[in-house]
């Protein structure tokens, strides 16, 4: 099973956690809120060899850790995968436009100083202003919309761009979500949890739970489980090799 977006420091019990993904060989990508989150989100999971650890500071703590970009420079040499970066455009977060902007744009140019990386993406509510600033930074590496919720003409316009999407069960439990999976080219997705984030049922969705969106992915497509299961490791194997 694929969860290219968990955070898993962040469950109540993270070395359970990690110990069950561990034991059931999940591929992981365990991504980070802050620059100095990574070290010890990193630490925790040494010992997995399927666990990889992302940088990133979230857009939602831009305004309070804009400094940290500084040590997100000194990091980035360390690690082959970004996240979670971005931007939010909600209601809540609106008013940090501007730093948000600075420092999403500043991750950009490091990434791609640094020879680009696999890059996963919050857009909530500020799909246009993420694609913008995607498009002047083309070989920053391999964007990953992660739990994609923008418009059709939005999604038409990243996936010319060349993005991927990562879908989980939350994303897949709606309408909207599965009609703009249809519209996702199949060779660019992989699956997610956004866990302890997302939920299901009022319950913190864990790693394991990603099992479900296989499932529903499976319904999406029309295609069989195992199918949709080759489809994904495909698809995983085909982003790993052209982000060596």
């Amino acid at each position: 099973m694929i969860d290219m977006h968990c955070h898993l420091d962040l469950y109540k019990d993270p070395q359970k956690v990690v110990l069950q993904c561990k034991l059931q060989n999940f591929y992981i990508l365990s991504v980070t809120t802050t620059p100095k989150a990574w070290h010890g989100t990193k630490t925790l999971v040494q010992d997995c060899e399927r666990i990889k650890t992302s940088l990133g500071l979230h857009p939602q703590l831009a305004h309070e850790r804009y400094h940290e970009v500084e040590l997100f420079d000194e990091l980035i040499s360390q690690t082959k995968y970004v996240g979670e970066i971005g931007l939010d455009g909600s209601k809540k977060y609106a008013k940090y436009k501007e730093v948000q902007t600075k420092v999403f744009n500043h991750i950009l140019s490091t990434v791609e100083k640094s020879g680009g990386r696999i890059m996963s993406i919050h857009s909530r509510g500020a799909v246009d202003s993420v694609l913008d600033c995607l498009a002047n930074y083309e070989d920053a590496g391999t964007p990953i919309l992660h739990w994609f919720t923008g418009t059709k003409t939005q999604l038409k316009r990243a996936i010319s761009m060349g993005c991927w999407f990562s879908v989980g069960p939350a994303m897949l439990a709606t309408e909207k979500g599965k009609s703009l999976i249809r519209e996702m080219p199949k060779d660019r997705v992989l699956t997610e949890t956004d866990g302890p984030f997302a939920k299901l049922n009022r319950k913190s969705i864990m790693p394991w739970d990603v099992q479900k969106a296989t499932l529903q992915l499976s319904e999406v497509w029309h295609i069989r489980p195992d199918q949709t299961d080759v489809a994904l490791i495909s698809n995983l194997k085909k982003l790993l090799s052209k982000n060596k």
